[in-house]
């Protein structure tokens, strides 16, 4: 649960101070995941009281990110990149439509994301992630309520099916659909769009769950 690997998280980092014979000190941690600590309350009044969390440029979740270029046809590996590679706009993949970008990182095992592929569909032109979302069968409609309730078009923006021998959920989705995004932005900018989509999506499934025990 997102609780039990948040709670995990923070007070490693304190023992990381404590270690450097700090008592109080600056915990760096990215809005999503201090948004989530402070809705519930995971953090008690003392260690509130002794250390101040700090948020993070949302970019830099992904400076150690796994990065390859492919060939869609084929899922060929072009080349692996660096983070920088981030930097580039959104337009990239219209204006190198036989390519996808696949991106793994530490941040989206902890949402149960085992990777994150951006393409370019080649009829619709839309922008597009691809994944593989580690939630049970049983929380379809939830899912799928969120993907309908979040999206901001009118149309359906996505393709959810389970994939039985994985044990996961095969999740397309039109970038387009998300709050925020615009053909203006980089790739990284992108990423967290994405990223921050998911993880209210993995919250709102583990409150539903925790609402019918």
């Amino acid at each position: 649960m997102l609780k039990d690997v948040l709670k995990q998280f923070i007070v490693t980092e304190i023992e990381k101070l404590q270690k450097n014979q700090q008592k109080g000190g600056i915990v760096e941690i990215y809005k999503e995941e201090k948004d989530y600590i402070e809705r519930h309350q995971i953090i008690d009044d003392n260690l509130r009281e002794t250390f101040t969390f700090k948020e993070k440029k949302p970019i830099t979740r992904f400076d150690d990110a796994y990065i390859e270029r492919g060939i869609k046809e084929t899922e060929e590996v072009i080349d692996t990149e660096t983070s920088s590679f981030l930097t580039r706009p959104v337009k990239y993949l219209k204006e190198h439509m036989d390519e996808f970008i696949y991106i793994e990182t530490k941040w989206l095992e902890l949402i149960g994301v085992d990777a994150i592929s951006l393409e370019v569909d080649d009829v619709f032109k839309t922008y597009d992630a691809l994944l593989g979302l580690k939630l049970q069968k049983k929380h379809e409609k939830v899912i799928r309520n969120y993907l309908i309730k979040e999206s901001v078009c009118k149309d359906v923006s996505f393709d959810l099916i389970y994939n039985q021998k994985d044990g996961m959920w095969d999740l397309n989705v039109s970038l387009e659909c998300l709050q925020g995004f615009i053909e203006e932005i980089t790739l990284g900018e992108a990423m967290c769009i994405i990223y921050r989509f998911l993880f209210k999506l993995v919250e709102t499934v583990e409150e539903e769950k925790m609402s019918t025990r």
